[in-house]
């Protein structure tokens, strides 16, 4: 750590200047990445690592599965993930402990290189970017950190200042620091008071306190309506039972419960209430988003299935840590746009969006079809065909028009305003069984979605029938407090054993 006026010299002249100021560059910006991925953390509400570490695939998978399914284990390596990164980013930053800093960053990198080594697992456009078989950007950033290890550059940091007062005789302790000197030590400090606006200004002036108070977690939790004064219970991560059983389209591994978009994006789909799509977008704003895809990951649920509308979302929520993957219905007026769109932007599955496809079949576009499935294809990516109607599927079938998956809406009829009538957005599904009995022939995985009829239908009834009919995956829209209820629900029926007369094909 030694410093002297040499370094004064170097600052100034020569190759070596322009090597120690890409250096000390190089550290603070790695130190920017930890710290605010660090920050991040700390603040998002309900952030946890068990989605992560349960969803390791590679040779050292077992052991990410074993600490992901110990929730003290999860809770320690919370805090270690937390503030490890914050303290790593802050060292490098500061280039205090400069040297150790860049050692703790590439322990903590080689553990996240081996969690998802890049061999494994399918390989998508958009979400696996900077993955180049063998090499990703977690294993260039440990390279980068050896070279900083090697080379702190400790003329500009902290460490430089701390050497120049006492790696001296004590004499020389006491006289002035040169002011050139000083500046170089003191580098990383302006870029400290940047992050921490940039940090505000982005993710808002509310204190940590405040945030984690509503995050929710490890404890039944109570919301009090106040007109009413009312209150309901529902469960939290403390309720949770276990986790869900996964499957398979293709090389994608798939929870089998998916989360559903629609009450996030605000498609209600409320019968006759007019109002019920902006309630929920209002309920959902971003942070409440976040806080909903980190709980269903946290619950073992690793995919939600949305619109490309909320493609930008999902990114920012990556950009935070988040992993939940998501499947496209690629929904808009130009299909293979949003198709393209969807791959672009990171999706791990895409599908023609039921009552797209429906409207395809009708208009006789099966071509448009074939490309959009191509198009999908041809990224690597799983791709399906969705409908409304079960006219729409066999319609496809006979065509040979055949998906990687099927997105079939199944639920019963029984409910009171189950009243099939044109244009009426109240039923999804209006030949339950004749739908169970086609698809039982068919060899491709199923999603089914609309289950619950838009909730009409109690979940424990509908999850039960659903996974009886056939379905291979169900996809259900939730609010956050309704998410560990959901999983143990599914779990209950997964683990008893549904009786099917479909096999199973994922």
């Amino acid at each position: 750590m030694a410093n002297d006026n040499s370094t004064v010299s170097r600052m100034t002249a020569g190759p070596q200047a322009y090597g120690d100021y890409l250096l000390a560059t190089l550290r603070i910006i790695i130190g920017w990445h930890f710290l605010y991925e660090g920050v991040t953390k700390l603040i998002f509400p309900g952030w946890t690592s068990a989605g992560y570490l349960s969803s390791s695939v590679g040779p050292f998978s077992g052991f990410f599965h074993w600490l992901g399914a110990n929730q003290s284990l999860v809770a320690v390596v919370d805090q270690i993930n937390i503030w490890g990164l914050l303290l790593i980013g802050l060292g490098l930053m500061l280039g205090v402990l400069a040297r150790w800093a860049a050692w703790g960053g590439i322990a903590l990198l080689a553990l996240y290189y081996c969690a998802y080594p890049p061999l494994f697992g399918p390989v998508t456009a958009g979400a696996n970017e900077g993955n180049y078989l063998l090499v990703n950007k977690n294993l260039i950033e440990v390279f980068a950190l050896a070279v900083l290890a090697a080379f702190p550059a400790s003329g500009f940091g902290l460490d430089g200042l701390l050497a120049q007062r006492f790696d001296k005789p004590v004499p020389a302790r006491l006289g002035p620091i040169p002011r050139r000197q000083l500046i170089a030590n003191l580098a990383g400090v302006p870029f400290v008071g940047l992050f921490v606006l940039a940090a505000l200004k982005r993710h808002g002036w509310k204190s940590v306190e405040e945030i984690q108070l509503r995050a929710r977690a490890g404890r039944r939790d109570t919301f009090v309506a106040s007109p009413t004064v009312k209150s309901f219970q529902f469960s939290s991560l403390g309720d949770l039972k276990g986790r869900l059983p996964r499957g398979k389209i293709g090389e994608l591994t798939l929870s089998r419960m998916i989360l559903g978009g629609n009450l996030i994006g605000g498609w209600a789909h409320a019968r006759d209430l007019i109002y019920a799509s902006k309630l929920v977008k209002a309920y959902h704003h971003r942070d409440k988003i976040f806080e909903t895809f980190a709980l269903a990951e946290a619950c073992s649920v690793n995919t939600v299935l949305t619109n490309p509308a909320l493609c930008d979302v999902i990114n920012d929520y990556w950009r935070r840590g988040g992993k939940i993957q998501f499947i496209s219905d690629c929904g808009g007026k130009d299909i293979l746009a949003m198709t393209q769109k969807s791959i672009d932007r990171g999706a791990c599955a895409c599908y023609i969006q039921g009552g797209v496809a429906d409207r395809l079949v009708a208009e006789g576009k099966f071509d448009l079809m074939a490309k959009a499935l191509e198009l999908t294809r041809r990224s690597g990516l799983p791709a399906g065909i969705g409908g409304h109607k079960l006219e729409t599927i066999q319609a496809c079938v006979d065509r040979g028009l055949l998906p990687d998956f099927w997105m079939k809406t199944l639920h019963k009829t029984d409910y009171w305003s189950a009243k099939p009538q044109p244009e009426c957005d109240n039923i999804w599904c209006a030949d339950p069984n004749e739908v169970a009995a086609y698809m039982r022939n068919l060899k491709q995985p199923w999603i089914a979605f609309k289950i619950l009829a838009a909730g009409a239908i109690e979940p424990k009834a509908a999850f039960q029938w659903a996974f009886e009919q056939g379905a291979d995956f169900i996809c259900v829209g939730m609010y956050d407090f309704q998410v560990v209820d959901d999983v143990n629900l599914a779990l209950s029926v997964l683990k008893a054993g549904p009786a099917r007369q479909r096999e199973w094909y994922a």
